[in-house]
């Protein structure tokens, strides 16, 4: 498995534009798109820096994953995401050395990416997502 780059770290926000303001005012990134993904029930906002993106995550939906989080843990960061060369290589492998999956095959990610996540059980404690653009 090829690990190119931190493609971006999810951050769980109550609201994307209360959530923006510290990225865009204080740290002077600027917003690069807004984008729902209906499927995950969330809208992302990407705030790139660098060769890597900050991607606010607010939910859609009550009983939507990022709904799930920010009621368990507040908002913060949710997740790391790491771009892959090859992400059915990199399931296939991750899934022989033993490593839980929550997504056995690549689903829709915002801005066209092909994503999967690796369950928490197995990466001491940190969500963990494959993406490939």
């Amino acid at each position: 498995m090829k690990v190119l780059k931190i493609d971006h770290l999810g951050i769980a926000v109550n609201s994307i534009d209360e959530g923006k303001k510290f990225w865009t005012e204080a740290l002077g990134l600027e917003l690069e798109g807004i984008e729902t993904i209906e499927e995950q029930k969330v809208t992302t906002a990407f705030l790139p820096v660098g060769e890597s993106e900050i991607e606010l995550l607010e939910s859609t939906s009550p009983d939507g994953p990022i709904a799930g989080y920010l009621k368990k843990k507040g908002p913060g960061i949710q997740h790391i995401a790491f771009r892959v060369a090859d992400i059915e290589a990199a399931l296939k492998e991750l899934k022989e050395k033993g490593i839980l999956l929550v997504d056995e095959t690549p689903r829709k990610g915002a801005g066209g990416a092909r994503i999967a996540f690796l369950h928490p059980r197995s990466t001491g404690g940190v969500l963990v997502e494959l993406c490939q653009r």
